[in-house]
């Protein structure tokens, strides 16, 4: 992988107002992504993981700092990563094949192509079949399919994915997670990754974020020095389980709060 990052986070900030009262989101976060790298990012609920993807794609200005992509900075600028978010937002009247060419149609991709491409990798991403059902016909497991196919086809370099398992089942999220690593190898994709559960966090990526509770603060970057392809690893390794417990103890010391009386 070139060391010469895709994605930079330079000092970001960000507070918003609840109410007139000041509600900090992020403080001070700094990182740096490189082209085709996988990085997870795991914090406590409310520590500003989902604004830091706000801050990337442009919806959301930092009050201070900068984020930048492929050394440009973002600066309100949007469409240049490709996001998915926490519910998979299908629309109920349209197909699954026209539910994932939105993307390029919004981008002024005539619809007989965007389709020709859909089709193309309606195999690869388990959805063969389906492309003329409903949303409301799907299980979960398809329908999070449909909705990352929806995010490939923006053709974007960088995907920010933001708890896309998190409502699964046990087994349907692993089969899923290995399909995941599966499809980033294939495109060559960086991957910007938001979740909840520790071992997801570390059989995925190639790095860890971990954030502190709010206001969010990068409390360790965790190296994830393990083989690929994952799928032969052992969820039971020795390796593996040191690295969640890491997390863990990693995860904890960020969610304490000072005691007010000390």
């Amino acid at each position: 992988m070139s060391e010469q990052p895709c994605i930079e986070v330079r000092s970001a900030s960000k507070t918003f107002r609840d109410d007139g009262r000041a509600v900090q989101a992020l403080a001070d976060v700094s990182f740096a992504v490189r082209p085709g790298e996988f990085v997870t990012i795991i914090g406590p609920s409310g520590s500003g993981k989902s604004t830091l993807f706000n801050l990337i794609t442009g919806l959301t200005p930092p009050d201070t700092g900068e984020v930048l992509i492929g050394g440009q900075p973002v600066a309100g600028r949007t469409g240049l990563v490709g996001l998915m978010p926490q519910r998979d937002l299908l629309l109920p009247w349209r197909t699954v094949l026209n539910n994932v060419i939105l993307g390029p149609e919004l981008d002024g991709v005539p619809k007989r192509a965007a389709r020709r491409r859909a089709r193309e990798l309606m195999p690869l991403f388990g959805l063969a079949g389906f492309e003329n059902a409903y949303p409301d016909t799907l299980s979960g497991g398809m329908r999070q399919r449909a909705a990352l196919l929806r995010t490939f086809l923006t053709g974007r370099d960088v995907l920010l994915l933001d708890e896309p398992f998190g409502a699964l089942d046990a087994l349907t999220r692993r089969e899923l997670q290995r399909w995941l690593l599966e499809m980033w190898r294939r495109f060559d994709k960086t991957i910007l990754f938001i979740t909840h559960d520790v071992e997801e966090a570390v059989y995925l990526a190639d790095r860890v974020l971990v954030f502190s509770a709010r206001p969010g603060r990068i409390t360790k970057i965790l190296t994830v020095d393990l083989p690929r392809p994952r799928s032969a690893i052992s969820l039971l390794s020795e390796d593996l389980r040191g690295l969640e417990v890491e997390l863990i103890e990693a995860l904890e010391a960020g969610n304490r709060r000072p005691d007010p009386l000390s």
